[in-house]
């Protein structure tokens, strides 16, 4: 009879327990106008640095600690920031090109986060799912959120994406000409 009565009592305590936790599940819209898209690629002779925009994203929270997030990329704002006048408009428009990005056709890139698993204080590491061109791809990452922001550095290989131009993975005798198949993005979010 007392086991009973003990069990009884632990289903009751956890019972109020549970009544009385509110757990605080939150999206928070990250602001476009204030977040930053950073990349830079690579070829043998040096690299290039520009940004993209932010069309849309949201972080979603529960209790403070982050469980999911996804975002849409405008491709068609890919800027490049180390290059001025013709130089820079030409860059420009060969990375919107099918040659890359094929923005006509591909205008925006996304991200959504399948697994989020805390590593720190305010550290993640993210799983997603990343669509360029139409064609989607797992990648990890880490992300650190500070109050209303967050930032994290992601390594993207474009040739999974069919992003093949100059890439020696593809193409022989490119010598100088050659652009490294993996590209960095830095994340600035604000939300």
């Amino acid at each position: 009879m007392k086991t009973i009565k003990r069990i009884t009592a632990v289903i009751f305590i956890a019972f109020m327990t549970f009544s009385f936790t509110t757990l605080e599940k939150t999206n928070k819209k990250v602001s476009a106008d204030k977040s930053t898209v950073t990349w830079k690629g690579y070829k043998v002779t040096g690299s290039h640095t520009g940004q993209i925009s932010i069309k849309s994203g949201t972080l979603s929270f529960n209790n403070d600690k982050l469980t999911g997030g996804n975002f849409v990329i405008d491709m068609t704002t890919i800027s490049v920031t180390d290059l001025k006048g013709d130089y820079k408009t030409q860059l420009e428009g060969h990375l919107k090109s099918d040659d890359f990005f094929g923005t006509t056709n591909h205008p925006e890139a996304k991200l959504v986060f399948t697994n989020v698993k805390a590593s720190g204080k305010n550290a993640y590491e993210i799983t997603g799912d990343i669509t360029i061109k139409g064609k989607t791809e797992t990648i990890e990452f880490d992300l650190s959120i500070y109050g209303n922001k967050a930032t994290g550095s992601l390594k993207i290989d474009r040739t999974k994406f069919d992003v093949r131009y100059g890439s020696a993975s593809f193409f022989d005798n490119l010598k100088d000409k050659v652009i490294y198949d993996e590209f960095d993005i830095v994340v600035d979010l604000e939300f």
